[in-house]
């Protein structure tokens, strides 16, 4: 129950204020138990990326003082006692998914390492290839959700860094297209294994990265006239996924009763109209309709937000 239902249910009954208050403070404040299990959990995710982030600055400031062996076997050292305390019994397996998250970032640091010593290439997308595939196991044994999202962020990386370095003839349009549909992918895997209400900002978080890549290819499609052929054939390919994405998303918003995706395809679409508007006239008349059709576009939106969320909460 949330406080706005307890609120509902107050202006309409005979209760006192009494009983509100001890309602309120039994079913939506958190108590000292929650709060100290908050307090707990987030220093130790602050001191585990404190630690990580002292390595590297260790690393970076000594880099010209420390002989080769002694960088390889100093972040080694400190990754093999990161790993060997997740495996102790006595450790919370939350607190173990934390460092193991940290051991995961020390992997790539391992990398960086080895790069510059031997002058492998420190940003190069295999590095990152690399990173992703000894961390993956961790990843699948966990099931931690900052730890998937750091495996999905190493999997855009190296995606980007592949199509920058090694097939450079590859358009914007079908590398957006390509980041869409893997981005989208994870989405609706874990949307439909994942029922844990408490990686809800994960699912935001990738379905907002899903959102942004397939509006950005369209808009450039869009600008560009998608004149070169391989961004012909990527591009409707792109609008007819997005085009099923974007409905599928706001039905599954409708079912769930998340105002995210009701409200971040709606933005979505105004960007893509606003950008085919500026295309077909970049007059001074025209920029002043695309300013007003925003404003009107956003405004509808929030209304209607808020709107069906009054619906919901009336429902409840």
């Amino acid at each position: 129950m949330q406080r706005e239902d307890i609120q509902i249910i107050s202006r309409h009954s005979n209760l006192t204020e009494e009983t509100v208050a001890k309602t309120l403070k039994e079913s939506v404040y958190n108590g000292k138990d929650a709060w100290q299990k908050f307090l707990r959990l987030f220093f130790m995710s602050l001191g585990v990326g404190f630690t990580v982030s002292g390595i590297l600055f260790f690393f970076a400031y000594n880099w010209a003082d420390l002989h080769k062996f002694t960088k390889i076997g100093l972040i080694q050292g400190v990754l093999i006692i990161t790993t060997i305390l997740t495996l102790l019994p006595q450790i919370n397996k939350k607190i173990k998914n934390i460092i193991l998250t940290g051991a995961s970032v020390l992997v790539g640091i391992q990398f960086a390492v080895f790069g510059q010593i031997y002058q492998t290439g420190a940003n190069a997308y295999d590095l990152f290839l690399a990173w992703t595939i000894f961390v993956t196991l961790w990843v699948l044994v966990s099931n931690f959700a900052p730890l998937w999202l750091l495996y999905l962020v190493l999997i855009n990386t190296t995606f980007i860094l592949y199509s920058q370095q090694v097939v450079k003839d590859w358009s914007e349009i079908l590398i957006c297209t390509l980041l869409f549909v893997i981005n989208l992918t994870f989405l609706v895997s874990a949307t439909l294994f994942v029922k844990k209400k408490t990686t809800t900002w994960f699912l935001n978080i990738v379905a907002l990265t899903s959102i942004s890549f397939a509006t950005i290819g369209i808009v450039i499609g869009i600008i560009d006239k998608y004149q070169k052929h391989e961004e012909s054939f990527s591009f409707p390919i792109l609008i007819s996924i997005t085009s099923i994405a974007f409905v599928l998303g706001i039905w599954h918003g409708l079912k769930v009763q998340s105002g995210f995706y009701l409200s971040a395809i709606p933005f979505s679409l105004i960007i893509i109209i606003s950008a085919l508007l500026l295309k077909i006239s970049s007059e001074e008349m025209m920029f002043l309709f695309v300013s007003l059709f925003i404003i009107a576009g956003v405004t509808l939106t929030i209304k209607n937000l808020i709107d069906i969320q009054k619906k919901w909460a009336n429902e409840k």
